[in-house]
């Protein structure tokens, strides 16, 4: 068969198309054109909690300060429409689109679909799974905290404070996200290293206080002898306070109680001594978020990876910085 030059036309042509479906058109995340103002997305998880709703007011607060248009969506705890959000800014033609992403591996497909149209994406607070999508390449960059570090620091906490307190629930956030496997990682590898203390029950609380009270009551019940529990956030900890209560027993006392988020609420609770230590996890990502937005633009070299630095709070200062927990 002999191949002319019409037919080598067409199939370059044809090449080009499954080359921009495949997203192999944009080798590295798509740029950011240098402009005074920008039109933007911000595809929010949920706004079920303190955490959530400080991040997203931090986000609309600094849009506005800056005078860029932003469109904000609230997935509700859902993946499915949170890939229907990523999908919505993309046709509504968006300059850049910040994602939080509720799982690891669901939001994949909508972080591709922006790079094939040209849209570069940061994560916030959240990552995905790093062997489906590459910072630099399929999106700019992620910015949060360290949850490796966050589990590991309450963890180191706990081995030099436990006092005896070695057998402990743990309460997970959501199954299948970022926060909730490296917070459970962090902390199981530093317990791992204490033969004395042992982890007899581990649950999903999925984030929520009601769900993280429920199973912190199933699991008192099936482990009347457990005598700390580590909740994955603010929300579950507050949860498992109350199924405390209800056993008869007394927080901070009878069962220590660790948490990650570092909200003003449980901050408090350090102060009354109901929750023994708490790890800050940031949620004040606008100035960060649209200055890494305006570098992008600028054509400076992002760093795949930016981390907030978070506070502890425990009994020794939690009093004094209770003012400033968000």
């Amino acid at each position: 068969m002999s191949i002319t030059r019409r037919t080598l036309l067409f199939t370059s042509a044809a090449g080009l198309v499954a080359a921009l479906a495949a997203g192999s058109v944009f080798a590295a995340s798509p740029p950011l054109k240098k402009k005074d103002t920008y039109k933007v997305g911000f595809a929010q998880t949920e706004s079920n909690n303190p955490w959530r709703l400080a991040q997203t007011a931090s986000m609309q607060e600094e849009a506005k300060k800056r005078g860029w248009q932003l469109v904000y969506t609230d997935a509700a705890s859902s993946a499915a429409k949170q890939v229907a959000d990523v999908n919505s800014m993309i046709a509504q033609g968006v300059d850049l689109i910040f994602l939080a992403p509720r799982e690891e591996k669901p939001l994949i497909p909508a972080i591709k679909a922006a790079k094939n149209a040209g849209i570069p994406v940061i994560l916030l607070d959240r990552s995905v799974d790093a062997s489906l999508a590459k910072a630099g390449d399929d999106y700019v960059t992620f910015i949060g905290s360290n949850f490796i570090e966050e589990g590991q620091r309450i963890g180191e906490w706990l081995v030099a404070n436990a006092k005896g307190k070695t057998k402990i629930i743990e309460l997970e956030g959501t199954t299948g996200s970022s926060p909730a496997n490296d917070r459970k990682k962090g902390f199981d590898d530093v317990i791992a290293k204490h033969s004395d203390f042992k982890i007899v029950a581990s649950q999903t609380g999925d984030f929520a206080r009601d769900k993280g009270r429920q199973v912190a009551e199933t699991l008192l019940q099936a482990h009347p002898d457990a005598n700390v529990i580590y909740a994955h956030n603010d929300e579950m900890a507050i949860g498992a306070i109350s199924a405390i209560e209800a056993a008869g027993k007394v927080p901070g006392k009878d069962i220590l109680v660790l948490s990650i988020d570092g909200g003003k609420e449980a901050v408090q609770a350090v102060v009354d001594g109901k929750i023994a230590a708490v790890v800050e996890c940031n949620p004040r990502f606008g100035p960060k978020a649209y200055d890494t937005a305006a570098a992008y633009a600028a054509g400076e070299k992002i760093a795949p990876l930016i981390i907030n630095p978070d506070q502890f709070y425990d009994a020794s200062n939690a009093a004094k910085l209770l003012s400033s927990a968000y």
